[in-house]
């Protein structure tokens, strides 16, 4: 079973408009927390990890 978590900064239960992340071994799945039935995205974890560094240093030009 997949375990999801969201954000600790989300307002749990109560805010519905956060993203969830679940982990596998080789990747990281992101989902709607409004829609956990559908639609996921997969990032490889070195590609997930280099996109939260860039978020994390307000780095706007994701698409480098």
């Amino acid at each position: 079973m997949t375990q999801w978590r969201k954000s600790s900064r989300s307002g749990g239960d109560s805010d519905p408009a956060c993203v969830e992340l679940a982990r596998s071994v080789n990747s990281v799945w992101v989902r709607d927390s409004k829609d956990p039935d559908g639609d996921r995205l997969a990032f490889e974890r070195e590609a997930f990890a280099g996109l939260l560094a860039r978020v994390k240093t307000n780095d706007k030009d994701l698409y480098r």
